[in-house]
């Protein structure tokens, strides 16, 4: 009776595990296919975007304005004024963000407010993009007679920037140990000089990936610019007037009648893609080399 009830166990559990083998399989096979499927589109993707662009990459391409159409030409104005216009976002979202993030991770942690303020941060880190274009055209277009400048493109994608420096700052110092911030404290240190010089110096790696991740987000952002920036085909430097950039001439270009215009505008898309990629690659070593240090 004993062994008949242990072979009954046996093939049951030999039964399980045969289902169970099989299961992992089929997941594994579902798993890779789902991965195969979305790297060949990948792939598709980057190879189509060489293949046109390759022949639109030349020094003119770095050296000359926007061209009128079926004449020859480059995206120098463009690259300056999406160099301006990001670079002005960073240093406007930026501290902005830090401080923030420092006041939900430090002083508004348990409290309602603090929910609040992180709740609406959520809400203007998934906002669509042209939203805040319509919104800043609002504030600082319309109130201007209708003026673009790259000043109001800059306040727009400071408001891209700004709740992902939010989010990213109040993350990284929550991970801070509360030993190192206990231990300071104890010593009587200020909680001011605690934040600077202990806690900003152990998430400044993360804070500087949400950095780096916002910058090569709002690299590609078109909808926004073209509600306050709006654009210019001449070199201007004049951050009160309209500027060109890369997302703008491109969306332009790509759906003009024009071969020369086209070329150009897969030429952009290449450089910019190239961008992002760095950045991205960028923040993760530097996301590596934080978790390195910490083990």
């Amino acid at each position: 009776m004993a062994a008949a009830t242990h072979d009954a166990r046996m093939r049951t559990a030999d039964a399980l595990y045969r289902r169970r083998r099989l299961m992992n399989a089929l997941a594994m096979v579902l798993a890779c296919s789902a991965a195969a499927f979305g790297l060949f589109f990948l792939g598709w993707i980057l190879w189509t975007l060489f293949a046109k662009a390759i022949g639109g990459i030349d020094w003119a391409l770095f050296t000359q304005d926007t061209p009128p159409p079926m004449q020859e030409g480059g995206l120098r104005n463009a690259f300056f004024g999406s160099a301006v216009m990001c670079l002005m976002a960073i240093l406007i979202g930026t501290p902005l963000g830090v401080a923030a993030g420092t006041w939900l991770a430090e002083y508004g942690a348990g409290r309602r407010l603090g929910t609040v303020v992180r709740f609406v941060n959520d809400i203007l880190l998934s906002a669509p993009s042209i939203v805040l274009g319509l919104f800043v055209y609002t504030l600082i277009v319309a109130q201007s007679g209708g003026n673009f400048s790259a000043l109001a493109g800059s306040v727009a994608l400071a408001f891209i920037v700004l709740p992902v420096v939010v989010r990213t700052t109040d993350e990284m110092l929550r991970l801070v140990p509360g030993q190192m911030r206990e231990a300071a404290l104890s010593l009587g240190v200020p909680q001011w000089k605690v934040i600077v010089q202990v806690m900003y110096r152990s998430a400044s790696a993360g804070i500087i990936t949400g950095v780096l991740l916002a910058l090569a987000r709002i690299s590609g952002e078109t909808a926004p610019l073209l509600f306050t920036a709006f654009g210019n085909q001449y070199w201007s430097t004049d951050v009160m007037q309209p500027m060109a950039s890369v997302p703008v001439v491109m969306y332009q270009f790509a759906g003009s009648p024009y071969e020369s215009w086209q070329t150009l505008a897969w030429a952009g898309a290449l450089i910019l893609a190239l961008f992002v990629l760095v950045v991205s690659l960028l923040a993760r070593a530097l996301l590596v080399r934080k978790r390195i240090a910490h083990d």
